[in-house]
Order: structure tokens, then C-alpha cells, then sequence
């Protein structure tokens, strides 16, 4: 299985940082048709061939995405997706 792992500092307050993670599992929601929900202080995503995690703790973001093996030709595209989202909505 393909997959991926990207992480963050941040200095935003935790209601700033849930407020961007729910913002960008809307987007993956909306482009790619994954499902999401929240356990704590983790968003978690599925979707056809998609499985990730969203984690925010001890000042750092952990986004880990596994894929499927169809969906694994698309993981360069979704990396830099939600790579240019944390740059972007993350301080």
C-alpha cells in the first residue's frame, strides 16, 4: 500500500488549527469524494482506495494518507494538494 507523510509546526491557536483541518477534509471532501469525522483531536478521511489521519498535538500537524493501489498514482498530486493547504492556512 502507497502512502504518505507530511508534518507542520504550528504557533495558531488549537481552535485555528481544528478550524483549517475541518476546512481542508471539506475540500477533500468536495474534489475527491472522501468521508470524514472527527475522534478527539483527529480528523480521520476514507474514501474509495483513501485512508488518512489529520493530528494536531505538542505544537505539530501529522497528516498520514494511505492508499490504495489504483489510488496510488494520484498520491503526487494529493501530496502536493494538501502540502500547498498547510503552507498556505498554517502558521
Amino acid at each position: 500500500m502507497a502512502g504518505f507523510r507530511l508534518t507542520k509546526p504550528y504557533t495558531m491557536p488549537k481552535e485555528d488549527i481544528r478550524a483549517a483541518a475541518e476546512d481542508l477534509a471539506d475540500s477533500l471532501a468536495r474534489e475527491h469524494g472522501v468521508r470524514s469525522y472527527w475522534d478527539g483531536d483527529r480528523v480521520k478521511i476514507k474514501g474509495a482506495g483513501v485512508d488518512g489521519v489529520l493530528s494536531f498535538h505538542d505544537d505539530l500537524i501529522d497528516v498520514s494518507v494511505r492508499l490504495g493501489l489504483l489510488t496510488s498514482m494520484f498520491e503526487a498530486p494529493l501530496r502536493r494538494e494538501i502540502q500547498r493547504y498547510l503552507d498556505e492556512h498554517i502558521t
